[in-house]
């Protein structure tokens, strides 16, 4: 997908979750930043990834599997373009899967890959898709 067209359609179609996402790089202006096939990459001091239109939030280089982790966001970014304005469920349906205790509980005791919520399994492959990378599945 040529840049050009993935930053209008993430600043058009895509443009409530990438307003969330300025206002997240703006609170995180102190961290590094890069451009990843046209997102703005901020490396974080965290393991986990957020993902909001033109903004993704990734691992710094001290976490294990961040690169997986931003093809992963990445996944979400395609998402985004797809859905534009229902993208909100995604990002709901991936908030309560993630960070919800009842399903960490339920992740830890049944033994699920966080990838098993159909979001974020559709997340990873669209992210390998995209950009023939590996994600993360775990």
């Amino acid at each position: 997908m040529k840049k050009f067209l993935f930053i209008l359609l993430q600043c058009t179609w895509g443009l409530l979750p990438t307003l969330v996402g300025l206002f997240f790089f703006i609170q995180l202006r102190k961290y590094p930043h890069t451009t990843y096939r046209g997102c703005i990459d901020t490396r974080w001091d965290t393991r986990s990834g957020l993902s909001l239109g033109l903004f993704i939030f990734t691992p710094n280089d001290e976490i294990a599997d961040g690169e997986k982790i931003r093809v992963h966001e990445y996944g979400h970014c395609i998402q985004s373009i797809v859905l534009g304005p229902l993208f909100l469920f995604v990002g709901i349906i991936s908030l309560v899967w993630g960070r919800n205790a009842y399903f960490e509980k339920l992740r830890k005791e049944k033994n699920l890959r966080y990838t098993s919520c159909f979001v974020e399994s559709w997340a990873s492959k669209w992210g390998e898709l995209a950009t023939g990378e590996e994600a993360i599945w775990d």
